[in-house]
């Protein structure tokens, strides 16, 4: 039976990516969207409506798909109120239990489900270099978040499905995510490190962290995978990189950590925070990363 890939979040930053590679290697896409007018229906590539909130969902979304990608989840880069953080767990486990569910009252041909998962799992450190091995999980809300969305996905292997979770680091996009808030300030003379911009922050770009998906969806690998290039940077690193490639200065002193905590609050953790992150497990494996360092990365992002 030929392969078909059914993506959930195939509109955002990652999920447009891994389309598009999909598209490439002639791989037919099925996609979920809470979207009405995101639906499109074209040759190997096909929207269907779901609402998690509601447990709606398109049954006809699975036919003949034999992988799913579930991608979905509201930015974590929100205000942190107490809704905010349950909108946050909730798109991703009422999501993944909804297709849990519909999937135990289908007769499906699905046998491997891949989920977006987070190197925030991973508590906070300037010295360990955390593995896939590494069991100890954070004690934030980020830890909790990504616990959940583990615990989401590995019930579907109570359904004879293969699971692999993907611990996703700091996505670097020309146009989303982390790498636009990082150089607006730069671009306006006012880079600086974050706090004491010794915090690592292990990063990925947008095409490898996609290629990612695609090497593990191609060879049905289980288990968990750390997606982060091979060289992590420290914050203080990366601005002066993101500075050197836009040939603007740096004059600021460091953002002070307690004003970063004023003007985000809790959600601070997300620039004081980082984890040394190791994605040998992935490489052995034969994955081949196009961006190794920081600097090839911005180079080719930021020009």
């Amino acid at each position: 039976m030929a392969e078909k890939v059914l993506i959930t979040g195939a509109t955002g930053l990652i999920g447009h990516e891994l389309v598009r590679l999909c598209k490439e290697n002639n791989l037919p896409v099925h996609y979920l969207t809470t979207q009405k007018e995101k639906i499109v229906s074209e040759p190997g590539f096909k929207g269907f409506y779901w609402n998690p909130a509601e447990g709606i969902i398109d049954p006809e979304a699975f036919e003949d798909v034999t992988i799913i990608v579930h991608l979905a989840g509201a930015p974590i880069a929100g205000r942190w109120t107490e809704k905010y953080k349950k909108t946050i767990i909730d798109s991703r486990v009422q999501s993944a239990n909804l297709l849990y569910e519909t999937l135990k009252e289908l007769n499906h041909n699905i046998g491997y489900f891949i989920s977006a998962s987070g190197i925030n799992i991973y508590p906070d450190s300037q010295t360990k270099l955390y593995t896939e091995e590494d069991v100890v999980v954070a004690d934030t809300f980020l830890g909790e978040v990504v616990e959940a969305w583990e615990n989401a996905a590995a019930q579907f292997k109570n359904l004879g499905m293969d699971v692999a979770k993907v611990r996703t680091g700091m996505v670097l996009d020309k146009n989303k995510g982390a790498l636009p808030k990082l150089v607006q300030p730069v671009k306006l003379g006012a880079g600086a490190p974050l706090g004491s911009g010794d915090q690592w922050q292990s990063w990925i770009h947008i095409e490898d962290i996609a290629g990612i998906y695609f090497f593990l969806l191609t060879h049905k690998l289980e288990g968990i995978y750390n997606a982060v290039a091979s060289n992590p940077v420290q914050n203080k690193r990366m601005i002066e990189l993101i500075a050197s490639q836009l040939r603007k200065p740096l004059w600021m002193p460091k953002v002070p950590a307690f004003l970063l905590k004023l003007i985000l609050g809790e959600m601070a953790i997300l620039v004081l925070e980082g984890q040394l992150v190791s994605s040998n497990k992935i490489k052995k494996l034969g994955y081949q990363f196009r961006f190794y360092n920081a600097e090839s990365a911005l180079q080719d992002l930021l020009t």
